[in-house]
């Protein structure tokens, strides 16, 4: 580990449409799983791995999310328009003080290390993004294909059985190549790619893509066997 950044974007802003009809009136980071919000599941682990600095952006329902994080030393970023993942990055760069940060998804439950420790581990300066992932057989919620081909150097090319979890460590100079407004990340991604720039660790615990409605189950069914 070198230089791991201690400051984290969480993605809050979609519409929630996978989610729907429970995002009808809520948005996805406040819907519960196991009594616990998909938000502060991934708050409570950002805590735990050492993030001091912590940006949430918001669009839909966002006064919900506001509401919800009033006593807690996050800052809110409202997108008036949705800028998409890459966008939103590139929206709220300026707030943060280092050149590389966490950033992550909320709907996805854990088991095993924590994950923003064990990509801190992995984490090297000379990386432009670090993907944590894995095989698409070990973990829950998901169907094939995969994201990603793991490569044995350690980089990633488009399709393949490895599936992206949710959290990354990029370069923040990597938002600014891009001129548009309103991207997603997936086009750093590609850029980095077709440089042989985009890497990967594969990680030692389990994962489960709690994003749908039908997910939920399987995920309160992992949390009360407790498998770690």
């Amino acid at each position: 580990m070198r230089n791991a950044p201690d400051e984290l974007m969480l993605f809050a802003a979609g519409l929630g449409t996978r989610m729907q009809p429970l995002t009808t009136d809520t948005p996805k980071p406040l819907i519960k799983v196991a009594g616990l919000t998909l938000l502060d599941r991934t708050l409570r682990l950002a805590n735990e791995g050492g993030i001091k600095n912590i940006i949430v952006n918001t669009h839909y329902l966002g006064g919900a999310i506001k509401k919800h994080l009033r006593n807690t030393s996050v800052k809110i970023f409202h997108e008036k328009k949705l800028l998409d993942t890459g966008g939103g990055l590139k929206n709220a760069s300026a707030i943060f003080k280092g050149s590389t940060v966490f950033t992550s998804n909320s709907d996805a439950i854990w088991f095993g290390e924590n994950p923003f420790l064990f990509l801190a581990k992995h984490w090297e300066d000379d990386c432009d993004a670090l993907l944590l992932c894995a095989q698409i057989d070990n973990v829950h919620g998901r169907e094939k294909p995969g994201d990603f081909h793991l490569f044995e150097n350690g980089t990633v090319g488009r399709s393949g059985n490895w599936v992206y979890l949710g959290v990354q460590i990029i370069r923040l100079s990597l938002v600014h190549e891009i001129n548009e407004s309103v991207f997603s990340l997936n086009l750093i991604w590609d850029n980095l790619i077709a440089r042989k720039r985009l890497k990967a660790i594969s990680y030692s615990g389990q994962w489960c893509d709690v994003g749908r409605p039908e997910n939920i189950n399987i995920g309160e069914q992992l949390l009360g066997r407790k498998i770690v």
